[in-house]
């Protein structure tokens, strides 16, 4: 996935192959600190007042941002289950070498080199450590030098290890997560706006590239202003898609907009801002819901 030390256009390929997962009213989600697993607490032990507090809140609130993470994780695992990705790795022929764990982390790009060696200071002498010369010398190419026969084996048995859960996490949230709620929040938007950026973040990277989402930003300002310009926020989240559908065809791994047509723009028209549960979308065709 396309980050800071190489920020690229998109980052996979669509998954139609994996079978798409349902799911009930999700769990609210803590986000320990390091060396921790996130952990879940119950949606019954979740408060109806706490319910109705989180209606107005940001994306940062814990509800909320397990709200975005399945709402990825569809578009990019055809699953709502986005812990049971810290373990997925594979090579999906985009030109980017082994794409993996929870976010896409890339071989190719240099964010998986970067949590690696997250981890490998977290944890000297973890599986994944003696692998680090060789995710050096493969950046910015798609090549396994180094990394085969049994880096994908041991990408899995690392994924069992809550410090290297953890590492997921924290990167994904300092590349991806906070930068794109942060503009989202100096452009003054709710947490619809805020997931439509991280989204665009996750997808695009935040280069200076055509289809970067710096890029899609600035083609979006073109057409309309955003809140804290004194714009209308449903115009402006819809000039932002518009500019984000024509940077994904130009790229031929995601020329299929659904998971903006099917899921973010059902959103924006029903004028759910506050990205507010129940939600109900399609990613490919595929149905989900978040009750």
């Amino acid at each position: 996935m396309p980050i800071s030390s190489d920020p690229r256009p998109g980052h996979r390929s669509l998954r139609l192959l994996l079978v798409p997962v349902m799911a009930a009213a999700p769990a609210l989600v803590i986000l320990a600190g390091p060396g921790r697993a996130a952990e879940p607490v119950p949606s019954s032990a979740v408060s109806s007042q706490a319910t109705v507090s989180a209606a107005g809140a940001d994306l940062t609130d814990p509800r909320k941002k397990d709200i975005a993470m399945q709402l990825v994780s569809s578009a990019e695992n055809s699953s709502l289950n986005w812990k049971a990705q810290y373990k997925y790795i594979e090579d999906i022929d985009d030109g980017r070498g082994y794409t993996a764990g929870i976010i896409g982390f890339c071989s190719g790009t240099g964010d998986m080199l970067d949590l690696v060696e997250l981890y490998a200071r977290r944890k000297p002498g973890n599986v994944l450590a003696t692998y680090l010369p060789a995710l050096r010398k493969v950046d910015g190419t798609d090549s396994h030098k180094g990394l085969d026969p049994n880096y994908t084996r041991d990408w899995a048995t690392a994924a069992k290890d809550t410090v290297f859960q953890q590492a997921q996490n924290d990167e994904r949230d300092r590349v991806y997560f906070n930068p794109a709620v942060a503009q989202a929040k100096k452009d003054g938007l709710r947490a619809l706006g805020q997931f439509v950026y991280y989204d665009a973040i996750v997808m695009h990277g935040d280069g200076d590239d055509p289809q970067s989402f710096g890029s899609i930003r600035k083609n979006a300002l073109k057409k309309a202003k955003p809140p804290a310009q004194g714009g209308d926020e449903t115009k402006y989240l819809n000039a932002f898609l518009d500019a984000r559908k024509v940077a994904m065809r130009a790229e031929e791994a995601h020329e299929d907009t659904s998971r903006v047509d099917t899921a973010q723009r059902v959103f924006l028209n029903k004028g759910n801002l506050d990205l507010n549960t129940p939600l109900s979308w399609k990613v490919y065709g595929d149905p989900y819901r978040i009750g």
